[in-house]
C-alpha cells in the first residue's frame, strides 16, 4: 500500500515539473523582442579629392616695353607681344595653400626706341619662363574658388639672333611673379579659369651693333593674362 502511495506521489511530482518547465518555455517565447533590432546607421564616405590639378591656359603675354643700352644717351627698347599656349600644375598642400608650377614658351622681336629707333629690329630670342608660385585658395565661395599667388622665375633664353644686330645675347635670369585668379568649377573635376600674373623680369644682354659691342638691360616686366580649362584629379 506504501509502495502504491510513494509511486502515485512520484509520478504527480514528475507530472508538475513537467507542467513547469513547459509553461517556462512558453513564457520565454511571449518574451521575444516585438521590434526588430533597429539596422546600425550606414556611412557614407567620399574620397577625398586628390591634391593634383592640372590647368590648360591660353596666355597674352603683354610686355613693359622699356630697356636701356649702357653709354647711350635716351636709349630705348620695345618687345613684341605674344599669345601662346600654357601649362601649370598645381599641387595643394592643404585645402587653402598650394603650390602652382607654369610652363609656357614664347619669343620675343626686341626693337630699339629713343635714340636707338633708327635702329630698327635688333633681333629676336625666343624665352622659356618657368614659373612657381605659393597660392592661398579661398573655400567660401561654393564653386567659384578665387586665390592669390606669389613666386619666383628663372627665364631663359634661347635660340637668339640678331638683324640690325650681327650677335645677341640675352643673358638668363631670376625674376619674381604676383598672381590672381579664380576657377569655377562645374563639378569635381572639371573647372575654368582665368588667371592674370605680372612678372618682374628684367635680363642683361650684349650686343654688337655695325662692328660696336654694346651691353644694357633689357626690361620685360611682362603681364601673363590668361583663361582656360581646369582639371582636378
Amino acid at each position: 500500500m506504501m509502495s502504491t502511495v510513494r509511486t502515485a506521489s512520484t509520478r504527480a511530482l514528475a507530472a508538475t515539473a513537467t507542467l513547469l518547465l513547459l509553461t517556462a518555455a512558453a513564457s520565454a517565447a511571449d518574451m521575444a523582442p516585438l521590434m526588430d533590432p533597429a539596422p546600425e546607421a550606414a556611412t557614407e564616405t567620399f574620397a577625398a579629392p586628390s591634391p593634383w590639378q592640372v590647368r590648360v591656359r591660353g596666355l597674352g603675354v603683354i610686355t613693359n616695353d622699356s630697356g636701356s643700352v649702357n653709354g647711350v644717351a635716351g636709349s630705348d627698347l620695345s618687345y613684341s607681344d605674344s599669345v601662346i599656349p600654357e601649362l601649370d600644375i598645381t599641387y595643394y598642400l592643404t585645402d587653402n595653400f598650394a603650390a602652382e608650377l607654369i610652363l609656357g614658351t614664347t619669343y620675343s622681336n626686341i626693337y630699339g626706341e629713343g635714340s636707338l629707333a633708327a635702329v630698327g629690329k635688333v633681333g629676336k630670342t625666343w624665352l622659356l619662363p618657368p614659373t612657381l608660385t605659393l597660392q592661398y585658395h579661398f573655400t567660401d565661395f561654393g564653386a567659384f574658388k578665387p586665390y592669390v599667388g606669389a613666386g619666383v622665375n628663372y627665364t631663359m633664353f634661347y635660340s637668339q639672333k640678331g638683324d640690325a644686330a650681327s650677335s645677341l645675347d640675352v643673358k638668363n635670369t631670376f625674376g619674381t611673379a604676383l598672381q590672381v585668379g579664380a576657377d569655377y568649377m562645374i563639378n569635381e573635376h572639371w573647372g575654368v579659369n582665368f588667371d592674370v600674373k605680372k612678372l618682374f623680369l628684367k635680363a642683361d644682354f650684349d650686343a654688337t651693333i655695325g662692328g660696336t659691342d654694346y651691353s644694357g638691360k633689357a626690361k620685360l616686366d611682362p603681364w601673363l593674362i590668361g583663361a582656360g580649362i581646369t582639371y582636378r584629379f
